[in-house]
C-alpha cells in the first residue's frame, strides 16, 4: 500500500509490489561487488570521471566504464558531460544514505570471518 504524505509517496513496511522486489534485488546484486561499492564510495567523496576513478582504486578504464554502465543502468550513478570528459556523482542523496547505513552496520559486526 502506498499513503500519499504531503506531496512524497511512502510504501508502508512489507508491502513490496513484484516488480519493485524485483528491481530493489537487482540494485542489491550491484551492490554485493566489491568493485563497484569502492567506485560509489568514491563518488560518495567527489565526482569524478572515468580516469580519476581508475586511478585512485587502481582499476583500469574498461573495468571502472563497465561497472559504471551497470550503476547508470540502475540510477545508482549519473553522469555529467564537461567536454570530452564525463564526471560521476552518486544519483541522488539516497544512495548516499544507502551508502552510509551500510557501513555503519558494517561497522558493528563482530570482526573476523
Amino acid at each position: 500500500m502506498v499513503s500519499m504524505v504531503g506531496s512524497e509517496t511512502r510504501r508502508e513496511a512489507g508491502s513490496l509490489s513484484v516488480a519493485d522486489a524485483e528491481r530493489l534485488a537487482e540494485i542489491m546484486q550491484a551492490l554485493a561487488s566489491p568493485v563497484r561499492l569502492r567506485i560509489l564510495s568514491t563518488l560518495r567523496a567527489r565526482p569524478s570521471t572515468v580516469t580519476e576513478l581508475g586511478e585512485h582504486l587502481q582499476l583500469g578504464q574498461t573495468t571502472v566504464s563497465n561497472h559504471l554502465r551497470l550503476l547508470r543502468h540502475l540510477s545508482l550513478v549519473t553522469g555529467s558531460r564537461d567536454g570530452r570528459h564525463i564526471h560521476y556523482s552518486l544519483f541522488d542523496d539516497h544512495v548516499s544514505e544507502l551508502l552510509e547505513e551500510a557501513i555503519g552496520h558494517l561497522e558493528h559486526l563482530p570482526r573476523g570471518g
